[in-house]
């Protein structure tokens, strides 16, 4: 999202300078998310033969059409990366050290954690034995990759500080292109799963790498303009709408494919949920009662609960097709993060709003 100047940090509004705010698509995303599993398991069963052809479509394991899809939904979310934003880590270091040790240091960890517990252990009963491994490998892969875009609007309705959330999400995505392949590899050796190294290397390559790239190249050209700021906001714009709707359309494919199984299986959605909602309030409270214990401002603590605690689900969804394909468990896995992440991440934001006097009161 384009830089916004910073300004006194009263009650959480609906807009601001940048127009951040939450939008249709996404503040029913998971109204939208449940059409397309009702749509895609339609579409699985009564023809199949063209899902078919779509998932044959591929080169290096790799499938094209959703190749395309994954790039049309990331690409929009990196554009609003400002990597110079990077020098303000010294204004809100407490913040940020904060975030990144919840990030890095606990959340793959702990989810991989839950994932063992609930999945391999307490709910095991009720799962396919098949497919136990591959969902615990999605929910690694969803805690793996911090959030980037949707961060900014959670950080907006807490009245977070702009150029602190804009700093950490950068130095997330900075580190993001490093540290999300050894992590990952790392948590599924310990789980006991055979990691595809070079199959994990191109997503990262083609997942990360490429787009952060191509998206900072692009908005360059676009602010190399006199009306670069205007310009690159209007690029924004136009192209959210087109992010969600391919993370929609990817999702109607993943469950063509998945559909059959989800039928025969109802209960795999839920008790899939229950992992990643216990990781969300977790992360998210720890973040904010660490920074509550340091002394960090609310409107730093609040958006540093909220990006310890949220998912770049974009980029596990396009991991778990590339390393596990579309009929696998771990692809199922990162599409319920997508269902949960808007009602859930609203919550942890009402939350943080209505303990703003209590929070504060440790800093006078």
């Amino acid at each position: 999202m384009n830089e916004v100047k910073p300004r006194s940090h009263t009650p959480a509004r609906k807009t601001d300078a940048a127009g951040a705010t939450l939008g249709v698509f996404e503040r029913y995303l998971s109204v939208w998310v449940f059409l397309c599993i009702v749509a895609g398991i339609a579409l699985g069963h009564f023809l199949p033969a063209p899902f078919q052809a779509i998932g044959r479509l591929e080169i290096a394991q790799v499938n094209l059409p959703v190749a395309i899809l994954i790039w049309l939904m990331i690409v929009p979310m990196l554009l609003k990366i400002d990597f110079g934003a990077l020098h303000h880590v010294r204004e809100h270091w407490k913040g940020v050290g904060v975030t990144l040790f919840v990030n890095w240091a606990v959340k793959p960890f702990s989810m991989a954690l839950l994932g063992w517990l609930f999945i391999r252990g307490l709910f095991a009963p009720w799962l396919p034995a098949e497919q136990i491994d591959s969902y615990i490998a999605g929910l690694i892969l969803l805690a793996a990759a911090p959030c980037t875009a949707m961060v900014f609007v959670w950080s907006h309705l807490t009245d977070g500080e702009p150029h602190f959330t804009l700093t950490q999400v950068a130095l997330n995505d900075a580190i993001m292109i490093f540290a999300f392949a050894p992590i990952v590899g790392l948590l599924l050796g310990l789980s006991a799963i055979t990691v595809p190294w070079d199959t994990l290397f191109l997503s990262v390559l083609l997942y990360i790498v490429i787009p952060v790239a191509f998206a900072q190249g692009w908005r360059r050209l676009l602010l190399a303009h006199s009306d670069g700021a205007a310009r690159l906001a209007r690029t924004i714009k136009t192209l959210g709408p087109v992010s969600l709707i391919a993370l929609l359309a990817t999702l109607i494919l993943l469950f063509c494919f998945q559909g059959e199984q989800i039928l025969k299986q109802p209960l795999v959605i839920l008790l899939l949920a229950v992992p990643i909602l216990i990781q969300v309030y977790f992360n998210s409270g720890l973040a904010y009662l660490l920074s509550r214990k340091l002394g960090v401002a609310h409107c730093v603590a609040a958006p540093a609960a909220l990006i310890g605690a949220s998912n770049f689900f974009e980029l596990a969804v396009a991991a778990a097709i590339s390393l596990f394909g579309f009929d696998s468990g771990a692809a199922l896995a990162t599409v319920v993060g997508v269902l949960v992440e808007v009602p859930v991440m609203l919550s942890v934001v009402k939350i943080a709003n209505a303990s703003r006097g209590w929070y504060e009161r440790a800093r006078r």
